[in-house]
């Protein structure tokens, strides 16, 4: 058991460690958001399972406070109204949950985070696809391998150099908290 748990720490680091090369695709991802919430715009966020709850916890963040005191940011999870999304399921296709709320809220100027550990959902992809054509900035957080359709609808790709879920959805919730640093210490120091 002991080996197994120094190897998986390994694995962690050796991921960490190959997400240097998305250093550039974050720091891209945290300007947009911080354009967005500066010039009044929103930051929505959605994904599904493991991804929802990281969508949730950086809409929180945002919301919230990460570290310092300051007024509350336009940030909001879509995965949160489960009439909305049992509705939307219902009656146009769970592969519609996301890109049906978007069409009732986002606006050019605001910034939508998909996140995907396959980078393929389709739920995911149809909401950055409406997205975008709606006008919003796009932003996709991925494994390894994200679907060719994703680099059509997305302004920023961050990919996780890995294809183990749970390695993944480790560096997810890493570049959510420093996209909130970063977007936090840009607008308030």
């Amino acid at each position: 058991m002991r080996q197994r748990i120094v190897s998986l720490f390994e694995e962690h680091i050796w991921v960490l460690e190959g997400l240097r090369d998305a250093v550039g695709a974050i720091e891209e991802a945290a300007q947009l958001m911080t354009d967005a919430l500066r010039n009044g715009g929103a930051v929505y966020l959605f994904g599904n399972g493991g991804s929802a709850a990281d969508a949730q916890h950086i809409a929180a963040e945002l919301q919230g406070r990460f570290t310092l005191n300051r007024p509350a940011l336009r940030a909001f999870a879509l995965t949160t109204n489960s009439s909305t999304i049992t509705a939307i399921a219902n009656d146009y296709g769970y592969e519609r949950v996301f890109s049906r709320q978007l069409e009732g809220v986002v606006r050019a100027g605001d910034v939508v985070v998909g996140i995907s550990t396959s980078g393929a959902s389709p739920n995911v992809l149809r909401g950055l696809a409406t997205a975008h054509r709606l006008g919003a900035k796009t932003i996709a957080l991925v494994g390894k391998k994200p679907a060719d359709i994703l680099l059509q609808s997305c302004d920023v790709v961050i990919s996780v150099p890995s294809g183990v879920t749970a390695r993944v959805q480790e560096c997810h919730i890493l570049i959510g908290h420093i996209l909130c640093e970063l977007v936090e210490k840009a607008l308030f120091g």
